[in-house]
């Protein structure tokens, strides 16, 4: 147990006997009950880890002091006054994950999920939730909800105050029930959507070989999501489109909300033979930096789809071939989430996302709250449906398709 010694500065003590000062001396600190170890577990990582040290110009260490004098009398009222802490950071990044919370989160990581199909954001200028992009296939995208759609109410329940995570606690449920979501969307009203919560699967590729009309070939690779399965199917896809003799590629970012660093930076490797990928600042402000290892599996044309679903590992692999030269980005400004998150366990099983850095591009970028801009603007047409993405009726990828065909595009090209 921590213990506190009380320092006597003067050697005479008076109305005490010596016995008795050196058992005070040795007082201990009060003991901690089970809930305030928890709060100050949290409060420590945050101390230790969090990318900003002024902690939003709040006085980090009376708020520490703050949280434990509350009452809790159980783990529910832990888990608010640690959510009320958390919250003066003014970080939506950084957040508490109860023990169901923390479980679902590893298992959509790991390439499945269960619910509507929805990956949603807290915005951080309205506070409402706001959808990054619906995953391919799922109820939700089936249904016609958009990427920029904001969510007002789930069951009736308004989501202003929601967490991003009781948010997505609300949506997941057993396959087969109904959830309803009420949505806005700019400049097109509102509108109330019955959805069947499914089972999920997600596969992050979406690979093929489309011969063209002047005889070339170009492999159309489709990327939903950096999971953890995401670098091998890639990779998969790039050497069988190779064999079958593919000419240039169209990569499609678009809705992609992105998920794990690390398989952001080894796609990038896939496709870059040199250079850097990406820099990361930490709150000391030291710079670490990830580069391309020289074995990419193509130097075949590449342009890039990007839109305002494009978010996170997305917006560092476009970044990063669009900083070496190595692609055309083609599309809308990208969402603008250049912040990243460590998962810490806490030791009642919940678990704790603590934004930890930033990250720039290899020009040093940094691209949060403002986003990639592309290298030619073609918006996207909200009209479009599920089926037309990605075909001659898509304005975007068509664009795409235009571009590769012209003869000053160069493979590699910087």
């Amino acid at each position: 147990m921590e213990k506190r010694f009380i320092w006597l500065r003067s050697l005479t003590i008076i109305g005490l006997s010596i016995a008795a000062a050196l058992l005070l001396m040795a007082a201990p600190a009060t003991a901690l009950t089970e809930e305030q170890k928890l709060i100050n577990e949290v409060w420590r990582i945050i101390d230790r880890a969090y990318v900003d040290p002024t902690f939003n110009h709040k006085n980090w260490w009376a708020l520490r002091e703050k949280s434990l004098k509350q009452s809790m009398p159980n783990r529910e009222a832990t888990y608010g006054a640690i959510s009320q802490m958390l919250a003066v950071l003014d970080d939506p990044f950084t957040r508490l994950l109860k023990p169901d919370q923390y479980r679902s989160l590893q298992t959509s990581t790991s390439g499945e999920l269960t619910g509507v199909g929805l990956q949603i954001a807290l915005d951080v200028e309205t506070k409402r939730l706001k959808v990054i992009s619906p995953i391919v296939g799922s109820p939700a995208a089936k249904s016609g909800i958009l990427a920029g759609d904001k969510i007002l109410k789930i069951d009736d329940v308004t989501t202003e105050g929601l967490s991003l995570d009781e948010a997505a606690e609300r949506m997941r449920g057993v396959v087969g029930s109904h959830v309803t979501l009420k949505i806005a969307r700019e400049n097109g009203g509102e509108r109330e959507f019955d959805l069947v919560r499914d089972r999920i699967e997600v596969n992050p590729v979406i690979a093929e070989l489309r011969p063209q009309a002047d005889g070339s070939k170009i492999g159309y690779l489709r990327l939903s999501q950096f999971n953890a399965n995401a670098t091998m199917e890639v990779a998969h896809a790039i050497s069988k489109l190779e064999r079958d003799g593919v000419d240039r590629y169209v990569l499609d970012l678009r809705n992609n909300p992105g998920g794990l660093l690390n398989a952001g930076i080894e796609i990038a490797r896939l496709w870059l033979n040199e250079g850097e990928i990406v820099y990361t600042v930490n709150r000391q402000g030291t710079i670490g930096s990830f580069e391309a290892t020289g074995k990419a599996l193509t130097q075949d044309p590449l342009v890039v789809l990007v839109n305002q679903g494009t978010a996170s590992a997305s917006e560092i692999l476009a970044g990063a071939l669009q900083d070496n030269g190595r692609a055309t980005i083609l599309g809308e400004k990208t969402f603008g989430k250049g912040l990243i998150q460590s998962l810490f366990d806490l030791s009642d099983g919940a678990g704790l996302a603590v934004t930890v850095a930033k990250y720039e591009t290899p020009n040093h970028t940094d691209i949060n709250r403002l986003g990639i801009q592309p290298d030619r603007i073609v918006p996207l047409d909200q009209s479009m449906t599920i089926e037309q993405i990605g075909t001659p009726l898509d304005k975007q990828y068509q664009a795409a398709i235009d571009m590769l065909s012209e003869t000053s595009l160069v493979a590699g090209a910087k």
